[in-house]
């Protein structure tokens, strides 16, 4: 069949279209309650339509009625306490009602909790909320090996180890789930399997990006956690009443009670206009000595930014073999502004005993 043969109407008009749209309002939250996410219902669930749709004993047409009820009263008894949610679950059973009207839509609601919701809500619960499983112990090997010299590698693989270590766990779930739902729907035409698997790696990759969210922004700042840990240095929180627009990782307290804030990040571009917004002045007015950045991707850290921000009391600490740090190491106005990561450590326990 070439695809100007195929006809648009015939993937429209598929009760298997369906699956995509139960899918979504069993898990929509704002609207419908997210139901989709209460396994012992959903299970339920798919064991009493399995059973209408197999009785004999009554007529197809009153079929789709009883599924209509048996849904409702089962989503009701569920949440008869959650008062807040009884007008979404309402809903909910309302809009369903509107597409279960045949024995071929039971059938398909069926397959959309067993083999969509079910294998997916197993899948993200899988998937690691943290990447940090991914990296601490390859971190330990480097610094066990390398010490303070295998900072800049620490830091710059942490990222990239724990973001690919949870999209390979992704890809592991969604690879096994999907080819177990295409065999078992591998008899079914050519449209309707392209329906349902479809709408299965629909589903499945707007929750594993909801999920993904939830780690963005967290690994790096993980990385400074771990290091004063691994070094046994104290890290404080941020200064009371601290109200200046900055943001830092972790602070530490020298001996004589002033903060040095400290910055982990792949490259400056990410904080540059808090952390510019932060003068001297303000740092003063909360016994702020330094703010210092670890930063392992240094192109975009030009002189001029090396200079505004040193003359602000922020000093960079950059790999020992950037090109960036050789430069302005031999240059007045901008040595005094960079360090070599490999004495990071060092100069924290220097301000701590001074």
């Amino acid at each position: 069949m070439n695809i100007k043969d195929i006809n648009p109407a015939s993937a429209v008009n598929n009760p298997w279209q369906n699956v995509y749209w139960f899918a979504r309002m069993l898990i929509n939250n704002d609207k419908y309650g997210a139901i989709g996410k209460e396994d012992t219902l959903m299970m339920n669930l798919a064991t009493a339509l399995r059973y209408i749709l197999g009785d004999n004993t009554i007529d197809n047409e009153q079929k789709p009625f009883i599924a209509r009820d048996t849904i409702k009263n089962l989503a009701l008894e569920r949440f008869k306490n959650a008062y807040t949610k009884i007008d979404r679950i309402n809903l909910l059973c309302t809009d369903l009602s509107d597409k279960i009207n045949s024995p071929d839509d039971i059938a398909v609601l069926i397959l959309t909790i067993e083999h969509v919701m079910l294998p997916i809500n197993v899948a993200i619960c899988k998937i690691p909320s943290n990447d940090r499983e991914y990296t601490v112990e390859i971190a330990k090997s480097y610094l066990e090996r390398l010490g303070s010299n295998g900072l800049a590698n620490v830091i710059n693989f942490w990222d990239d180890a724990g973001t690919n270590g949870c999209l390979g766990a992704e890809r592991n779930h969604v690879v096994r789930e999907f080819g177990a739902l295409r065999h078992l729907i591998r008899e079914h035409d050519d449209i309707t399997i392209d329906l349902i698997l479809t709408a299965f790696v629909q589903e499945f990759e707007r929750r594993a990006a909801q999920k993904r969210k939830g780690r963005a922004g967290g690994s790096l700042e993980d990385v400074a956690s771990f290091l004063f840990d691994y070094f046994k240095i104290k890290a404080d929180n941020k200064p009371e009443h601290f109200q200046a627009d900055i943001e830092v990782d972790k602070w530490i307290r020298c001996k004589d009670k002033w903060l040095i804030g400290i910055s982990c990040k792949r490259t400056l571009r990410e904080r540059w206009k808090q952390v510019s917004s932060a003068d001297a002045n303000t740092l003063s007015k909360f016994k702020i000595r330094y703010i210092w950045h670890l930063i392992t991707y240094d192109e975009d850290l030009s002189d001029d930014k090396i200079t505004l921000l040193g003359g602000q009391r922020h000093i960079f600490y950059l790999r020992d073999d950037s090109r960036k740090l050789l430069n302005a190491q031999e240059k007045v106005g901008l040595r005094d502004y960079v360090r070599p990561m490999s004495k990071f450590i060092d100069d924290i326990r220097r301000e701590q005993s001074i």
